[in-house]
């Protein structure tokens, strides 16, 4: 290992990295391209993150071979396709790799990459079913669809982030990460058939392992697969050998021979939580089991000693990576757990014969989408308790309390008075968690009007139209944060969506609105740049069959206690601007939103040229303004005057990088008497009326 350390941090890569040298790289991938999530930004950009060995450098007046294991950061969509073992060629700069991570050096690379040549036959097999189960699922719903391609083979790609998000609060994220039980499944299914055939112990132990060989293949080798192959080909070694099988004999050989295979693994927080999960499922399950099972059913002791074990094995691990405690994963995996064996096996099913017949594959995961779905909603309802995820101190610190919690619990469990005592504070607990909480703390505020969602960098703005219902204007960058943002105000339908311009920080959450939401029509600008974007939104409305209508100024409508009428974009406003980013904020709807005890100016993002011409027309005072484009330095003092507002909204996310809201403009909000709330300090706000007119009652972080 110290020589694999020594070798990855010297040579000339690694030299070269130092120096940040711009080179030409043949490399050959290692792994497939994640692709990283977009959160900011005007223009949705497909950034894309991949692992691959160095083998031929050429820089800096140097021409050499090596195999070097290097990580690029890329953008595009040439780079999505590829597959691990492809070998390709690509120009950009090196830099050092973080501290404590076995790479020679991270690339940075802006244009496309050049294929050398293709993947490997295994490689391509593997891309051939899973490319068979995408299709197959695409009868499914699009979460299940996403969903089922995770779980059999861990193909994330179609996966939807409002999923991704339940599951990881849930505490079901492992399920998407291809493991030991996939590999359980596959195993036991050859063996079965083995039997059936009669073939001896050794015959069958070989078919095993070949069988979970060739799943790993499909599945990918991450850290959780190698951990469950390795411990399943020391069990195959076991049947064909007709030796007992010891669980924490082939876990202890399994983590000391992939260490000494590939270091890396040491500290990657994958491969440990996998080997603390099956640990805790080896040693602490078996005992639990067999204590419940005096007082219940052994299956449903089981059941329950499984997830228990697991998660109180893993638990150190949580609170060392983000400090925070699962208390609702216990149930959420109990409840879901039934669902995996057969949406595995279907879809394992489906992925064998897709290649032969799509239409058995299709029929095969069908119901397999029944088992995902099921997963799905008891993710999306574990998601959405209080308190379904516990803040906890972090790093060492966390870790001492916790050890001291779960002593302190130990002693005092170990009566059955204080057993009776603890079961009464935990329901007490759990009912003020549900029931209470809401009540003292209740969000939004009783007579709501509007909430200015904290949705990060980005706009997003709800009016109440009675009950379940609501105007959006904007959706901000993130779906998920959009649903939440819906959800905790109880929307549930949305007659008018209204985006004002097709940047990404105010249209990149559109999937988030539509969550469980019907939508009855979609408002758009005029303004059709950035062109990629609008292109896409309009799509998107497309298909789901929603009408979309252009905005123009003089259109009102009446919803609730709300009356909107759009002010602009005037056609003068559509095309100004220095560039192309200012031409989209121009083109921005305007709206002016009025209830009866007062009004708000939801400016969009528009700029100086835009605000010079709103008013040039006539612009309507307005007791409460949403600063135009997060509070940038652009602003036209005399328009921000001519509103006459008292109180001011700012969108913004926490630490951005464009320094909004700028100084200049707080300086001018405040010394024309404006009260200026921002989301990146307060949270959602909202606008409630009162005996005086309006007030904003930030929700805080």
């Amino acid at each position: 290992m110290a020589f694999r350390v020594h070798a990855t941090s010297t040579g000339p890569v690694a030299e070269l990295a130092e120096r940040r040298a711009t080179v030409t790289v043949e490399m050959t991938l290692s792994a497939d391209p994640r692709i990283l999530p977009t959160r900011h930004g005007t223009v949705r950009r497909k950034r894309v993150v991949v692992e691959g060995s160095a083998e031929l450098i050429e820089g800096s007046g140097a021409r050499f071979t090596t195999r070097a294991p290097v990580v690029v950061f890329a953008q595009g969509n040439d780079w999505v396709g590829l597959l691990p073992s492809q070998r390709i060629r690509v120009r950009g700069r090196l830099s050092p790799a973080d501290p404590g991570q076995l790479t020679a050096g991270v690339l940075l690379v802006r244009g496309p990459p050049e294929v050398l040549s293709g993947p490997s036959l295994p490689q391509q097999i593997a891309e051939t079913l899973r490319a068979g189960l995408r299709q197959a699922a695409g009868v499914l719903p699009p979460a299940e669809r996403g969903l089922l391609p995770g779980l059999v083979v861990g193909d994330l790609s179609l996966m939807d982030e409002q999923v991704k998000h339940d599951l990881k609060t849930a505490g079901l994220s492992h399920l998407t990460a291809v493991s030991g039980a996939n590999l359980a499944v596959i195993a036991g299914a050859v063996i079965a058939l083995c039997r059936v055939a009669g073939l001896p112990l050794f015959v069958r132990a070989v078919l095993a392992f070949l069988a979970m060989l060739a799943f790993a293949v499909v599945a990918r080798p991450s850290p959780s697969v190698l951990r469950a192959l390795v411990m399943g080909s020391v069990a195959a070694v076991a049947l064909g050998t007709g030796r007992s099988r010891d669980g924490i004999a082939a876990l202890s050989v399994t983590v000391l021979g992939l260490i000494l295979f590939d270091p890396a693994l040491a500290a990657e927080y994958g491969f440990a939580l996998s080997v603390f999960a099956t640990g805790g499922i080896l040693v602490l399950a078996p005992r639990w089991r067999d204590r419940m099972a005096r007082r219940m059913p052994h299956w449903a002791a089981e059941a329950i000693a499984v997830p228990c074990a697991a998660q109180a094995a893993v638990t150190p691990l949580l609170v060392l990576m983000s400090g925070v405690l699962e208390p609702v994963a216990i149930p959420a995996n109990l409840l879901a757990g039934p669902a995996v064996a057969p949406a595995t096996i279907l879809g394992f099913a489906a992925t064998v014969v897709a290649p032969a017949s799509g239409e058995v594959a299709r029929w095969l995961v069908r119901p397999a989408g029944y088992a995902v779905g099921w997963i799905i909603w008891v993710a999306r309802q574990a998601a959405n308790l209080p308190a379904a995820t516990l803040p906890w101190p972090g790093g060492t610190i966390g870790l001492l309390l916790l050890a001291i919690t779960a002593v302190a619990g130990w002693l005092l469990l170990r009566r059955a008075a204080w057993r009776l005592i603890m079961c009464a504070l935990a329901a007490g607990l759990l009912f003020a968690a549900l029931f209470v909480r809401p009540v003292v703390a209740s969000w939004p505020p009783r007579g709501w009007l509007l909430v200015s969602c904290d949705i990060g960098q980005g706009d997003a703005i709800v009016l109440s139209a009675g009950g379940a219902r609501a105007v959006v204007i904007d959706a901000g960058p993130d779906p998920v944060s959009m649903d939440r943002c819906l959800r905790t105000l109880g929307i549930r339908q949305v007659p008018l969506l209204i985006l004002t311009h097709p940047h990404f920080d105010h249209v990149g959450g559109l999937d988030g609105v539509f969550r469980g939401r019907s939508v009855g029509a979609v408002v758009v600008s005029p303004g059709h740049e950035p062109r990629q974007e609008s292109a896409r939104v309009s799509a998107d409305i497309s298909r789901r069959h929603v009408p979309e209508w252009v905005a123009s100024p003089g259109m009102v409508w009446n919803l609730g206690p709300v009356s909107l009428g759009v002010l602009g974009p005037v056609p003068e406003a559509v095309s100004a601007g220095p560039g192309e980013g200012s031409m989209a904020n121009n083109a921005s709807i305007v709206i002016h939103a009025r209830w009866a005890t007062g009004s708000a100016l939801l400016s969009g993002d528009v700029e100086i040229e835009a605000q010079a011409e709103l008013l040039r027309q006539g612009l309507p005072r307005a007791d409460i303004l949403k600063v135009p484009h997060h509070g940038s330095a652009r602003q036209d003092p005399d328009f921000l005057a001519a509103t006459g507002a008292r109180a001011a909204l700012i969108s913004v996310g926490a630490d951005n990088d464009y320094g909004h809201p700028a100084p200049l403009t707080l300086n001018r909000l405040r010394g024309l008497g404006m009260r200026v709330y921002r989301t990146d300090q307060g949270g959602d706000l909202a606008v409630v009326a009162d005996p005086t007119g309006l007030s904003i009652v930030p929700r805080g972080h």
